[in-house]
């Protein structure tokens, strides 16, 4: 993929306000750099079997872009890297001209949903520390996510539970292509420990679980890919509320990341006309379909929908509630969206002001 990013300068209303951008992509700037995090033996092991140790056969990309052709060519930082490895160019390119008061970060490429399940955790413990040395104790304004082995349940509890009440992070981060539907049993473990220790879980578009990415088969191009984030989130969000999730753990909350929000309004309702003639094959299902998704679920605005016609992204939002949406940019991937060109004409101050900021604050418990 050869996409060209042409950056714009930043509007003076976005140095005005402070916003939060919650999806933020750190990198690595080595190969080795986790290696101070990792047991030795890992150093012999990522040696000896490279790169398929903990990327190829079961996370994916199953698409096979260059990552660093995935992100904004104006992104590398000058002192050398991949995009999004460098903490001085994020604050001179991201957080500082767009006054980001809070910015969360959701690695990526960090063995999630590895079969070696042991390479996998050590691999989320290495992450999560690393996201501590490098971003969080560098910058106050950035906040971490939990990185987990997502295919190994009690292991990512664990994982979950030994970063409990650590400041430095505000969300469990998953992938949305698992090897099961992410309502089944074998995540339950980390729900469970999400809501003991009260952070929600994001659901981040990508993963590999060894299946195709459409329901019928392999795409030909990457478009397809893009515009399958959502369904894929479709699938998993319709899995966590047929499954129970939501009624096993009333206090969870979830982000979906990275997939839009405009299919929201359509999958609640055809759930919610399928469950009132099939609510007798889940009956540990209190409520419609559409009320856990209402209660239970943020979006992050990235890739912001963006309809011919303004009123049709107000009625969606409406549904939604505004309450319920997260700014997000992407940085520094190249589909980066641009603070002050993301909301149309006629959106409210106190709205704004929810979305840009509050909501996030108030989701991740910002004071």
């Amino acid at each position: 993929m050869n996409v060209q990013f042409r950056p714009e300068p930043a509007a003076s209303t976005s140095v005005k306000t402070a916003i939060a951008d919650c999806d933020i992509h750190p990198a690595r700037a080595t190969a080795t750099e986790l290696y101070p995090f990792l047991a030795k033996r890992w150093h012999a092991h990522l040696e000896t079997y490279g790169k398929q140790a903990y990327q190829g056969m079961m996370e994916g990309p199953p698409y096979p872009k260059a990552q660093p052709n995935a992100s904004r060519r104006d992104a590398y930082p000058p002192e050398g890297g991949k995009q999004g490895s460098s903490l001085s160019f994020m604050q001179q390119q991201l957080l500082d001209p767009y006054n980001v008061a809070l910015g969360v970060l959701n690695p990526l490429d960090t063995g999630q949903g590895l079969r070696n399940h042991d390479l996998s955790a050590a691999l989320a413990t290495a992450i999560n520390d690393w996201q501590i040395e490098k971003w969080t104790s560098k910058d106050s304004r950035l906040k971490g996510s939990i990185v987990v082995g997502n295919e190994d349940g009690p292991t990512a509890a664990a994982e979950i539970r030994k970063r409990a009440g650590d400041p430095n992070f505000v969300q469990v981060l998953l992938l949305s292509r698992n090897v099961e539907p992410l309502g089944q049993r074998r995540y339950w473990p980390i729900y469970e420990a999400a809501q003991e220790i009260g952070l929600p879980v994001g659901v981040h578009a990508f993963g590999f679980g060894g299946n195709p990415i459409t329901a019928s088969g392999w795409p030909s191009f990457y478009i397809e890919e893009m515009v399958g984030h959502s369904q894929c989130q479709q699938t998993a969000l319709a899995s966590l509320v047929l499954e129970g999730v939501f009624e096993r753990y009333p206090k969870l909350k979830m982000v979906m990341i990275e997939a839009g929000f405009g299919w929201a309004p359509s999958l609640s309702w055809r759930l919610d006309k399928n469950f009132e003639r099939l609510r007798s094959e889940v009956p540990h299902l209190k409520r419609r379909p559409s009320e856990y998704i209402r209660d239970h679920i943020w979006w992050t605005t990235q890739p912001m929908e963006d309809p011919e016609r303004r009123e049709h992204l107000f009625e969606v939002i409406q549904w939604i509630g505004w309450d319920k949406l997260l700014f997000a940019t992407d940085y520094p991937h190249w589909d980066f969206d641009e603070p002050s060109r993301v909301l149309p004409p006629g959106v409210s101050d106190a709205n704004k002001q929810a979305f840009y900021l509050d909501n996030a604050k108030k989701l991740y418990g910002i004071i």
